[in-house]
């Protein structure tokens, strides 16, 4: 069920085979992807509703694709205040954290005479994909659409799953209108990131596709980046906590479980230097199994990819770590804020026995879109950043010129270039 790691010999073998856990595109579903893809952008709209019959059960004809105003207005008398209030609390907690993030045009001067700035322009239009399936993620939402509208996207576009009734759960209509979403479309899977990517009848072809998915979502995304631009992979849950003597085991074990109920697929990992507390939170995981509606789903993500690892001290803690490189980072440590300077690689880093993750899941403001699967080593968590362009700005007065010709010249001569010297020396020339 879940394994405890105490051996040398085993743990070399389990940081060798957990390095690999984000690669999951095999060529069988690379080629069954590629082929709905190309199914889309050849026959468009009937090709996705022929694969929302296939995939989702569901029977649409094209009228019913794009959410209705009307369904957006009763979705607000569907859901209860506090929900709402917890809808916008979170979203003015997201705006505030992204806000923090924008950058201004600015310029410097370099050389006396030489200006150079950057000019942050934001994407014309977004498609924000927000998975369905076992639970609504409203939340997903607030943190897709909330910094796009911070950025400035003209477009913003979401396509989500229908349920078998033809609907789109009321938290996630609402969330969307909320946040500044311009249209929802009825729509999941391979087949609406096609849609997204190359446009069909109708839903316009957007510039940027942003938001998680399944295995079959994050490779779509991938083999389409070609045609727009994307995020970064977002697949299975994972947390890590390193923890010491000193932690709380039923906090851990609460945390575990947490991450656990979201998918079979969900990687949870614990890291301490104390055997104690690691047979603690084992009791603990199961003792409070029998209390989780969605315990079948626990379980099935605890016997696939649940590990607890003994560790010899603190450093050796934070290298499993950062071999690991997770989506989300736990530290239960008496003195954490000394450990900061060790992460290397982490989606996002939860500070503190009284930090867990569903506060930035869903209402702390950091954003909850991360990478998994070991891609913390090379991708950061979603930020504004992603929906901007940052275009580079030189401006050269005729001293300025002067004060750099020799450098230009010395560098166009190696590289070659004489047109390069030309216009350097023309415009001095006149």
């Amino acid at each position: 069920m879940v394994e405890i790691i105490k051996s040398k010999k085993r743990l070399k073998q389990f940081l060798e085979d957990i390095s690999n856990r984000g690669q999951f595109f095999d060529d069988e579903i690379e080629k069954s992807v590629q082929n709905i893809l190309n199914d889309v952008k050849e026959n468009g709209d009937s090709a996705c509703l022929k694969y929302t019959k296939q995939f989702d059960r569901v029977v649409l004809n094209e009228n019913e694709v794009p959410v209705k105003k009307s369904e957006i207005e009763d979705a607000y008398h569907q859901i209860q205040a506090k929900t709402l209030k917890a809808i916008r609390k979170a979203k003015s907690n997201i705006e505030k954290f992204h806000k923090a993030q924008l950058k201004e045009y600015f310029k410097i001067e370099t050389t006396l005479g030489v200006k150079v700035g950057q000019l942050p322009i934001p994407y014309d239009s977004i498609g924000i994909y927000v998975p369905g399936g076992r639970a609504p993620y409203p939340s997903t939402v607030l943190m897709t659409a909330v910094p796009a509208k911070i950025a400035g996207i003209n477009r913003i576009i979401m396509t989500t799953p229908p349920d078998s009734n033809k609907e789109i759960h009321p938290a996630i209509l609402v969330a969307a209108k909320e946040s500044g979403v311009d249209k929802i479309y009825k729509l999941g899977g391979v087949q609406a990131i096609a849609a997204m990517a190359f446009g069909t009848k109708l839903i316009k072809k957007v510039n940027k596709i942003v938001g998680p998915g399944n295995k079959f979502v994050n490779l779509a995304k991938v083999l389409v980046n070609r045609e727009v631009a994307i995020d970064l992979p977002a697949g299975p849950s994972e947390i890590l906590i390193i923890a010491d003597k000193y932690s709380n085991p039923s906090f851990i074990a609460d945390d575990i479980i947490s991450q656990s109920e979201h998918d079979p697929d969900a990687f949870s990992f614990l890291i301490s230097s104390s055997d104690q507390l690691l047979y603690e939170v084992y009791g603990k995981i199961f003792d409070s199994l029998k209390n989780y509606k969605r315990k079948n789903i626990i379980e099935k993500s605890l016997k696939n990819n649940c590990y607890l690892i003994l560790s010899k001290d603190i450093n050796q803690m934070f290298e499993i770590s950062n071999t690991i490189a997770p989506e989300h980072l736990e530290i239960h440590l008496k003195d954490y804020n000394r450990y900061i300077p060790l992460i290397k690689n982490a989606g996002a880093v939860f500070i503190g026995e009284f930090s867990p993750v569903p506060i930035g899941d869903y209402a702390a403001g950091s954003n909850h879109v991360l990478p998994t699967g070991g891609q913390s080593r090379i991708y950061s968590g979603l930020s504004i950043h992603d929906f901007v362009k940052y275009v580079n700005v030189v401006e050269c007065s005729k001293k300025g010129l002067k004060n750099l010709k020799k450098s230009v010249i010395e560098l166009a001569d190696i590289e070659g270039f004489d047109a390069h010297k030309k216009t350097i020396l023309g415009r001095l020339e006149e």
